[in-house]
């Protein structure tokens, strides 16, 4: 089982104990306010389940990230091969992580190392990231990976109804 380490954080298999945690962070508003719908606690467990049997059948996937000092879960971050029915194909980096985790810098320290992840051990020639327009802090994380923007990739998520969460952006990162 692939982890992956930084100096504050662990991306690490799913525990048990993710669970609760993961299901809270999820159905906080501010956290699901660029996202649609609010999942019930079977659906946050059955992602979390889905996440932990890709990493165990291909070795990456979303993991769960915690912090090494206290061993705290604050959410997730990983990979994850795009949709079917999009507009476009690769792998897209993700992450997710409960408010009181947020402002510390974490998702990008998270975002980092599943890049540098995809590019040194799964050769990838470009991660993908997006959200909504309106998600200026996954944007801003985006910008720090040194990913690109192009307008001309706009697309509506054919997943998501429609709604102001529909239209979304694509930011772009070639491998080094």
């Amino acid at each position: 089982m692939t982890e992956l380490r930084t100096a504050r954080l662990l991306l690490r298999s799913w525990r048990g104990s993710d669970l609760a945690p993961w299901h809270a962070l999820n159905t906080d508003p501010e956290v699901r306010r660029y996202l649609p719908g609010m999942p019930g606690r079977e659906r946050t467990d059955a992602g979390a389940a889905r996440f932990q049997a890709d990493l165990d059948a291909r070795g990456w996937s979303f993991w769960a990230v915690e912090v090494r000092g206290t061993g705290e879960f604050i959410g997730m971050a990983g990979l994850d091969p795009v949709e079917e029915g999009q507009p476009f194909t690769g792998v897209e980096a993700g992450w997710r992580l409960a408010r009181a985790a947020w402002g510390h810098g974490y998702a990008t320290e998270a975002a980092r190392a599943v890049v540098e992840f995809g590019f040194a051990e799964l050769d990838l020639p470009e991660i993908l990231a997006v959200t909504v327009p309106a998600n200026e802090r996954s944007r801003a994380v985006m910008r720090r990976l040194g990913m690109t923007y192009d307008p001309a990739d706009d697309f509506d998520d054919p997943t998501v109804p429609a709604g102001p969460l529909r239209r979304s952006v694509l930011y772009r990162l070639a491998r080094p």
